[in-house]
Parts: structure tokens; C-alpha cells; sequence
């Protein structure tokens, strides 16, 4: 998993970052049934190949590499493994 998204996403969910997403790994799109009811986007840790497209295209700066996330949001790496594994 090269990116984890934050908290700062909760509530916010804009998909800049899905739009420049080369690889499409970043979910749920506003298109996909779960998009309402999921709090924040995830990166899917599979697919994502490590470009870092999305950093800069987040308006709220909640997206980093999982080796620079946070102390404070580290919860958010589990989190977005667990949504994947469903």
C-alpha cells in the first residue's frame, strides 16, 4: 500500500484525487453503490502503483505515503485495508 487517505476526507469525499488516479484505485467513486454511505474515500493497496498523482490533487491534504502518515491518523492504514477486505 503506497497511499493511505485520512481524516481530513471524512465529510468532504471530493474525488479530485480520483480523477487523476492513473490506475483507478481509489474508491468508491460517486458512481459506485457504497459512495453515500462510505465516510471517506480508500486506496486500494493492491493496485495502487505509487505515483503520488493524488497528493497534490487533495483539496484537503488527507492523502500520504504510508510511510509519512500522521502518528495521530495511523488507524486510517487498517481502516483502509479492512474496507478492501470486505
Amino acid at each position: 500500500m503506497a497511499y493511505i487517505i485520512t481524516e481530513p476526507c471524512i465529510g468532504t469525499k471530493d474525488t479530485a484525487c480520483v480523477d487523476v488516479c492513473p490506475v483507478d484505485c481509489i474508491h468508491p467513486r460517486k458512481d459506485e453503490p457504497d459512495y453515500e454511505t462510505t465516510k471517506i474515500l480508500y486506496i486500494h493497496p493492491d493496485e495502487c502503483i505509487d505515483c503520488g498523482a493524488c497528493v497534490p490533487a487533495c483539496p484537503v491534504e488527507a492523502i500520504f505515503a504510508l510511510d509519512e502518515t500522521p502518528d495521530k491518523w495511523k488507524s486510517f492504514i487498517e481502516e483502509n485495508a479492512a474496507y478492501y477486505r470486505k
